[in-house]
């Protein structure tokens, strides 16, 4: 394993270093004048500030191996931002997410509907400083993309808690090339909340439960190839420690897109909780499973048939294993899923912030003699969706 990781930084820094910078919901631009700037006419135009609005709402029916279940209509995501600037070197951006818990957690002291709450202090344009609650800066496409551009993420990203406090340093060597050093909490809440089971006894909280991340973004022949590569490694509790490697590579030239994700991890304690969810009535006393891994390919194909029409596929391939034996989880393969998914995109304004769709979603699991032992259960499942995804620029 310290010779993967070794060999993975090390490719890092060969091809040594475009921030992982998370764009807005709507990128301000001149055609877009700051409330502040339309108010003020003559104010500073470094001081500026703009409110968008995320709404994103569908109607689908859910199937269980090919037997209908139900259908409804659902309000998949409301979200507002507020962002701008207060001088040439500093800029902030706040963003709320509805649909999320609004409880305040018990490490950052914020609740999970705040996404971001940070300021940015970029004092050229080879350096920038993030402080404050940020995007996890892992690599892959589809973890790195805007949500309302995903209509089912993979296992693995689904699980992965993006948004945390921290601190965060871009070095931009030249246009194409940015190697990003990041610090940020592994959690926001407790043990309790992480863990299905929580935390296993015998084991001790950590006492500086932060990841830190080495992410390195590239891009080639005017922007056609970009790579999103990066490491991160975290304290979990005493003695348990997570990994991940993520690796994005994309092609985009024209009407299409293509890109290809290979992600890893390896859990000191089950934070993706898959594999401690398979618990099932053979087992009298469910624990928090140990030393799981989890390894996840995905592939996605994307054409711009129109300006006004967009049609993807996409595919990913997902298996958790345990890599290590502990209590009554032996070691090797428990579960393979894949899925696999068909999407057609109509975008009736002259811009994309207004899109409409329609969405077939595939979703299979195979499981192992182990995970059967524990009682598994994992029948195979598949969605048909249509919706709307409207990003207003209130401001």
């Amino acid at each position: 394993m310290r010779k993967l990781i070794t060999l993975f930084i090390g490719l890092l820094m060969l091809c040594l270093p475009i921030q992982a910078q998370v764009n807005p919901l709507v990128t301000p631009n001149d055609s877009i004048k700051s409330l502040l700037n339309r108010l003020l006419p003559t104010v500073n135009p470094d001081v500026s500030a703009h409110m968008n609005l995320e709404f994103y709402t569908s109607a689908a029916g859910y199937f269980t191996e090919g037997n209908f279940d139900e259908a409804a209509f659902k309000i998949n995501r409301v979200r507002l931002e507020i962002l701008g600037s207060f001088s040439k070197e500093f800029n902030w951006h706040f963003r709320q997410s509805f649909n999320k818990y609004s409880n305040p957690h018990a490490l950052d002291n914020l609740s999970s509907s705040i996404e971001y709450a940070y300021v940015n202090w970029k004092p050229s344009d080879k350096f920038n400083l993030t402080v404050g609650k940020q995007f996890v800066a892992m690599g892959g496409y589809e973890y790195y993309l805007h949500s309302n551009k995903v209509r089912e993420f993979s296992e693995f990203n689904d699980y992965v808690a993006a948004y945390q406090a921290g601190l965060s340093a871009a070095f931009n060597f030249s246009p194409s090339q940015e190697l990003v050093l990041q610090v940020t909490n592994f959690r926001s809440g407790e043990d309790k909340d992480m863990y299905v089971y929580g935390r296993p006894e015998g084991i001790a909280k950590a006492k500086v439960p932060v990841i830190s991340t080495l992410n390195w973004n590239g891009s080639y022949e005017d922007n056609t190839i970009r790579f999103r590569y990066a490491a991160s490694w975290g304290q979990q509790a005493k003695g348990k420690n997570i990994l991940y490697l993520t690796a994005a590579n994309i092609y985009e030239k024209g009407p299409t897109l293509l890109y290809l994700d290979v992600m890893y991890s390896r859990q000191g304690l089950d934070n993706h909780c898959i594999i401690s969810d398979m618990q099932g009535a053979m087992v009298e006393n469910p624990v928090t499973a140990q030393h799981t891994e989890y390894f996840t390919v995905i592939g996605n194909f994307d054409y711009r048939i129109h300006p006004h029409w967009n049609a993807y596929i996409k595919g990913a391939y997902e298996t958790a294993g345990v890599y290590k034996t502990n209590g009554h989880f032996e070691k090797g393969l428990y579960r393979t899923t894949w899925n696999l998914q068909g999407c057609v995109e109509f975008f009736p304004m002259a811009n994309s912030e207004l899109m409409i769709f329609g969405h077939v979603l595939h979703k299979g699991h195979k499981l192992t003699d182990r995970a059967r032992a524990l009682g598994a259960i994992a029948p195979d499942t598949q969605r048909i969706s249509v919706g709307l995804v409207y990003t207003i620029p209130v401001f």
